[in-house]
């Protein structure tokens, strides 16, 4: 494409449908963001039209076949229709013998008009292409397109100070209010990079989705318990949070590279979440209390949970500055990177902790009390 935005104006009413495309243009010029807003076909190439007069024509013993082929061969060169070789003698090598009238000849109508017409019939008195046709000024299609066969009218549109996303929603918005006045038949599709950003963006949200739902998966086969991994996972949200944070607080659009930073973070919260919640059943194991045990897990694993994100983060940095040239395209991956990690380190020492000691420690509460009212067999 183009152009990024592409708007499609599909149908077999083309008249209309150009009508439909120029108050596109019109409207999507005032959209801030877009730029170079315009109609890429043009119906009103200057065009000779030429009706062949059929009753004169056979009159003088020529036809149609005849007039058409001669003024191609005029314009157009025998090329087209009777390619001829000659062969050179000396150096035995071949070459394109064409035959067409100089350019510089056909400098007027009456010059075109001039135009003789020939046939191969024997005895056919020689005409020119005046007498034969009628000729009249028109206007047509300079390019005519087609998407799946049916025939289209672009709406081009570039993007400069804003992102993509933003500048095709507010052309869709208008899109979809113009839509009512499209003739029978019609539709209006929108294609481009938008497109592609749409496809791109959906697989990159499934994947960070899936990202978690298998971790969470992988942990429960581990753990041999729900209830520990859902626990593990509690960092998560804290991690989404830190990235729309950070990518608001830079002014960073929402973009592939930021949505791979995610699913990058999502891991390293995930792991060390894994660490406190290890150190805190571990804590239970030994005959503390839930609120003990989440106690210690925050206070024990402070340092490696702490050393291990600080590591990520300052790796990240320079790539979030955007150091070097085209480093500007990256840096939402180290932003998103940084963001979620800062804040999904808070979340594991405190959030995951303080979530643990209130499940398991209702779970103690419970089986207290089953204890107390279960009867006794002498």
């Amino acid at each position: 494409m183009p152009a990024p935005i592409d708007i499609e104006v599909m149908g077999q009413n083309q008249p209309g449908n150009y009508q439909i495309a120029e108050r596109l243009a019109s409207q999507i010029q005032h959209v801030p963001g877009a730029v170079d807003v315009h109609v890429q076909q043009s119906f009103d190439d200057p065009t000779i039209r030429m009706e062949i007069d059929r009753a004169r024509a056979q009159s003088v013993g020529l036809q149609a076949r005849d007039i058409a082929q001669n003024l191609l061969v005029s314009l157009s060169s025998s090329f087209q229709t009777a390619p001829v070789l000659w062969l050179d003698p000396k150096n035995g090598a071949t070459y394109q013998v064409a035959v067409q009238t100089p350019q510089y000849r056909i400098d007027s109508i009456q010059a075109l008009a001039n135009t003789p017409v020939t046939s191969n019939v024997p005895d056919t008195t020689p005409q020119i292409l005046g007498n034969l046709v009628n000729m009249s000024a028109a206007m047509r299609p300079a390019v005519v397109s087609h998407y799946n066969i049916q025939p289209l009218i672009n709406v081009y549109a570039s993007v400069d100070g804003r992102d993509l996303g933003a500048v095709s929603d507010e052309i869709a918005a208008r899109v979809h209010n113009i839509e009512k006045d499209l003739p029978r038949g019609s539709h209006i599709t929108i294609r481009g990079q938008v497109q592609t950003m749409k496809y791109s963006f959906e697989g990159l949200a499934i994947g960070l989705v899936g990202a978690i739902v298998l971790a969470y998966l992988l942990i429960v086969v581990n753990f041999q318990s729900w209830l520990d991994p859902f626990i593990i996972i509690t960092a998560l949200p804290g991690a989404l949070a830190g990235i729309c944070w950070m990518l608001f607080f830079t002014h960073t659009t929402l973009n592939v590279p930021s949505m791979i930073g995610a699913i990058m973070c999502m891991g390293v919260a995930t792991s060390n979440s894994i660490l406190v919640v290890s150190f805190a059943r571990e804590q239970l194991q030994e005959g503390k209390n839930a609120q003990q045990a989440a106690l210690e897990a925050g206070f024990v694993r402070i340092r490696p949970v702490i050393m291990t994100a600080l590591a990520m983060i300052i790796g990240m940095v320079p790539l979030a500055i955007g150091l070097g040239e085209g480093g500007e395209q990256n840096a939402p991956l180290g932003r998103a990177v940084i963001g979620g990690l800062i804040f999904a380190t808070f979340a594991t020492l405190f959030f995951v902790p303080t979530v643990f000691s209130i499940i398991h420690g209702h779970r103690e509460r419970r089986r207290a009390l089953e204890t107390r009212t279960a009867p006794v067999i002498p």
